[in-house]
């Protein structure tokens, strides 16, 4: 397996027999979402989507790999969202091949999708490795695979001795401890042992690295071992364990 990074989106080649893009949580629509909050912002959709296609043209994929929440806005659609997700969608489409493994924001994306471009929400096998957004319990279909998975937002946040703090989108890659999956996961099949978490594609989601510890909210990050968890930057550069970059705030 071959891994290339793009501090650019971050977004992450994996090959093999393909050449897969991975992008995860694009959350196209977050504007609306945001002025029924009271922040205002302008849709950044077209600069979004612009970036993803130069990333398309830098990387030459065979295909892109979208881990969950295309879309921002829950239960439904925001009027952004019905007015923008038919553009964004038939503009990938027309550079490239896509798989979308719909995330927990993703209600209703399946109508504009064609068939052969939705996955299941459970994940599944492309090319040898496992996908999925990382808000369910896998398939066992997963068992035993690397498991590539987004909906955590990783991000790195560093400070001084003076207190200026800086952030940064990082890849977490942890071991998975079988005993914690419980009965999801059939006594009869290997749960999958290493994750793979995508940071954000969008520019403004972000959740500090230190809390998917503390505060899990996905059977993935309940499982996690953090004995062990490396930290990888958007652009490709080793970090190190987790304990090389935190205190120790988790315990």
């Amino acid at each position: 397996m071959k891994l290339e990074f793009f501090s650019e989106g971050p977004a992450l080649v994996i090959e093999r027999e393909l050449r897969l893009l991975i992008v995860a949580d694009l959350h196209f629509g977050i504007e609306a979402d945001l002025a029924i909050h009271g922040l205002h912002f302008k849709s950044r959709t077209s600069e979004r989507l612009e970036r993803l296609m130069k990333i398309i043209d830098l990387a030459e994929p065979d295909m892109l790999v979208l881990l969950g929440d295309v879309k921002h806005c829950i239960p439904s659609l925001s009027r952004q969202e019905y007015l923008e997700l038919p553009v964004i969608l038939e503009t990938i489409r027309n550079r490239i091949p896509l798989k979308v493994f719909p995330g927990n924001h993703d209600t209703g994306i399946e109508h504009y999708l064609l068939e052969s471009e939705l996955q299941p929400r459970d994940g599944t096998i492309i090319d040898g490795t496992g996908y999925l957004h990382g808000h369910m319990y896998p398939s066992p279909e997963l068992s035993g695979h690397l498991m590539v998975a987004g909906h955590h937002h990783p991000l790195l946040q560093l400070k001084d001795e003076v207190g200026c703090a800086t952030q940064a989108p990082v890849y977490m890659r942890a071991c998975l401890e079988k005993e914690r999956w419980g009965k999801a996961i059939s006594k009869t099949c290997t749960p999958p042992s290493l994750a793979l978490l995508v940071p954000a594609f969008n520019e403004i989601a972000g959740y500090n690295i230190l809390q998917i510890f503390k505060k899990p909210f996905s059977p993935v990050s309940r499982c996690m071992k953090k004995e062990g968890t490396e930290i990888i930057l958007a652009d490709g550069t080793y970090i190190g364990p987790l304990s090389s970059v935190c205190s120790d705030e988790t315990d």
